[in-house]
């Protein structure tokens, strides 16, 4: 079973040796060489990365690479067995290579615990965080062109929950057909959003989107995928990260 997980990086960080994972600098072009393998060979967006972020990653292995399971993760973000609470001991959950071969004998798509907001649905969330039309426009472009996708988009959409991270692993041909479409709705996305006024965070505008567009592509096609706990390889500050959901919750910053 030949499996791939990128390991969407933009600098040096500390690696899991396993022949599972694969460091990918994601948006190479025109930066330094961090020593990882780049995703501005080949067939490549590299150059779009400011806006697509870890999908620049995703498209290059789309187009270049060659596995019977293919997966990201993200230099701070892995897929673990549990939770721990000290730093120290999380890379020490990261899934090994039999792990992988186990789980993905079992299952075709394995995907990012359920991230639960409770008081809020998927679309407020992001609107509370992003400007609106990026969503909203999604939404026209799904209603013109892939109409048999706009019931799964307003189910996802009405959700107190989701995959989010763009992490997941799945079967070849399934990751071939998700990324036909999900690459479709962006690029045309990108065609019609004038982000000219977005400041850098809000200008990343596709990778946002593209979190949410997993589940309306899972949810569609009715694909069942095991759900996988991660973990973030540093401390975080629950009590910040909690204030500025209410910021943005109810003030809109």
């Amino acid at each position: 079973m030949d499996i791939k997980i990128l390991i969407a990086a933009h600098k040096h960080y500390w690696m899991p040796d396993e022949p599972v994972y694969l460091p990918l600098h994601v948006g190479a072009e025109g930066k330094p060489n961090l020593g990882y393998t780049k995703d501005n060979t080949g067939d490549n967006i590299s150059a779009k990365n400011a806006n697509f972020c870890e999908l620049t990653g995703l498209y290059w292995a789309w187009k270049n690479l060659e596995a019977d399971y293919i997966g990201l993760v993200h230099y701070r973000r892995y897929f673990t067995r549990r939770e721990v609470r000290d730093v120290r001991f999380k890379k020490e959950q990261i899934l090994h290579a039999e792990e992988w071969e186990k789980l993905l004998s079992e299952h075709s798509v394995v995907v990012a615990d359920k991230r639960k907001y409770y008081i809020e649905t998927n679309r407020s969330h992001y609107n509370h965080a992003h400007p609106s039309i990026g969503l909203d426009e999604t939404e026209r472009i799904i209603d013109e062109k892939y109409p048999e996708y706009s019931e799964a988009f307003t189910t996802v959409m009405n959700r107190t929950w989701a995959h989010m991270f763009n992490m997941f692993v799945m079967r070849r041909d399934l990751f071939d057909a998700y990324c036909q479409w999900m690459f479709a709705v962006l690029f045309e996305l990108e065609k019609r959003l004038d982000i000219s006024s977005f400041d850098a965070y809000n200008a990343r505008v596709f990778g946002f989107v593209s979190e949410l567009l997993l589940d309306v592509w899972l949810e569609k096609n009715q694909i069942a995928c095991k759900e996988q706990n991660v973990s973030f390889m540093e401390p975080q500050n629950w009590i910040k990260k909690g204030g500025l959901f209410l910021k943005r919750k109810f003030f809109g910053k």
